[in-house]
């Protein structure tokens, strides 16, 4: 019994940190997905085709974008309670864009509030629900850049300055994000909206997937000139065949989104999109992993005390579910809802 306690005692700093890591980066990529493709609708809005497309691409939206945020609440808080070094460490680093992007989502949700009950101020409205997608799009594309880039840390503080997170690299990534933020919410509008605006969506998704194909050809040869690390990682003769279905099958999520446009399919473009974030992201952990402040704090030096990260996961493993479960089934119950119903 002594030496079972002993065994629990010395894997539980190993195996916790792992958990968590796991547990954020669901959250983060299911923020990404789904509120993915409700700020799409906002960054395509002023480019809608009449005001009447603009009702409707917000009505599709709005019983579940809300809902949406409750996984960046769930990520930026777990990382604090999990992660507080990576919290402490992260959070000056990117302290003005995490600001800005706040203030876009906010700006935005008010414009959802008040965009239908306004007639007068209508086009403000739109311009505030517009302005604010974008702003947060661009926002999450910058941290997720200054993220992979890396940060300047001494003694596991932060010890750069106020504007490291500005770069080439992060402006780059910030317009990637966009581009496949347009590609998912295109997907979305083949799926929900009326014959005339899906055809449209279908234009937008063409060029948007040309975008993405093109951004994810420039970070695989770029991410790793960056870090050394992540070259020696892919390209190494052993990690070369082992990694090798990422890009491949990245490649044949990209052509099957196309054929999918090309034949007009209904549900295919927003799945094969699903696919290509999924994909991209798990070739970011590859790359990433084990760091959680790259290239220089891993998961294991970052996590809080074992007791404590216990203690949350108790919290956790009921909660995950219940989260998951009443986001599938308002999709399912609200998935046919009009903008009578939403609005009226």
């Amino acid at each position: 019994m002594i030496a079972s306690n002993l065994d629990m005692a010395q894997l539980l700093p190993i195996f916790l940190p792992l958990v968590w890591a796991a547990i954020l980066a669901l959250a983060v990529f299911l923020y990404v997905l789904l509120g993915g493709y409700d700020l799409g609708l906002g960054v395509l809005f002023p480019i809608a085709p009449s005001d009447r497309d603009r009702d409707a691409m917000m009505a599709s939206v709005s019983p579940f974008w809300d809902g949406n945020e409750t996984w960046l609440v769930l990520g930026g808080g777990g990382l604090l309670a999990a992660f507080p070094l990576a919290y402490a460490t992260m959070l000056p680093a990117l302290y003005i864009p995490i600001f800005l992007m706040l203030m876009g989502l906010i700006l935005r949700g008010v414009a959802f509030e008040f965009r239908f009950k306004s007639s007068t101020y209508r086009w403000g409205w739109d311009l505030a629900f517009a302005g604010g997608s974008i702003v947060a799009a661009l926002m999450q594309g910058v941290i997720i850049g200054a993220f992979v880039r890396g940060f300047t840390v001494e003694n596991n503080q932060f010890a750069g300055g106020p504007f490291d997170w500005l770069s080439l690299f992060s402006i780059v990534t910030a317009v990637a994000v966009l581009s496949g933020y347009v590609l998912l919410s295109a997907g979305w509008l083949i799926m929900k909206a009326d014959e005339a605006l899906r055809e449209w969506a279908y234009g937008v998704a063409r060029y948007a997937l040309i975008a993405v194909a093109v951004f994810i050809v420039a970070f695989s040869v770029w991410t790793p000139l960056l870090h050394p690390e992540i070259a020696d990682r892919w390209f190494s003769p052993g990690n070369m065949v082992m990694f090798s279905p990422v890009p491949l099958l990245t490649a044949a999520a990209v052509i099957g989104l196309w054929r999918g446009i090309a034949k007009r399919q209904r549900f295919a473009p927003f799945l094969w999109g699903i696919l290509i974030f999924m994909l991209c992201y798990t070739g970011l952990a590859v790359s990433l992993f084990p760091y959680i402040i790259p290239p220089d704090i891993t998961i294991w030096e970052a996590a809080a005390a074992p007791k404590s990260q216990l203690f949350m996961l108790y919290g956790a493993i009921p909660l995950l579910p219940i989260i998951l479960g009443y986001t599938a089934y308002s999709y399912y119950v609200l998935w046919d809802a009009t903008e009578h119903d939403t609005y009226h």
